[in-house]
């Protein structure tokens, strides 16, 4: 196998790699303020127990579209790598 080849997949591979993390990690951020600012609001107007049913609904609907979030990129990222190493054969083919 070519070495300038496995170089470009090597390369996207770790960019998506990064890419997803980075995703998990926004992702998860985001839902850990969203759950906080949910049960404050929720603790002032209606009480503890109240709060507790909204963290459980609050904690479903997060996991629920981390997993599409997560699922969605990597559809995209394995697609964009695929290409990528399409290209780069391609390019490998015509310039050998």
């Amino acid at each position: 196998m070519n070495k300038t080849l496995v170089k470009v997949v090597v390369v996207a591979v770790v960019a998506a790699a990064v890419a997803v993390l980075l995703v998990e990690a926004v992702v998860v951020a985001a839902a850990v303020l969203v759950v906080v600012v949910v049960v404050l609001v929720v603790v002032v107007i209606g009480g503890g127990a109240a709060a507790a049913a909204v963290v459980v609904v609050v904690v479903v609907i997060v996991v629920v579209v981390r997993k599409v979030v997560v699922v969605v990129i990597l559809i995209v990222v394995v697609g964009g790598v695929l290409v990528l190493e399409t290209a780069a054969a391609i390019v490998l083919i015509v310039v050998d």
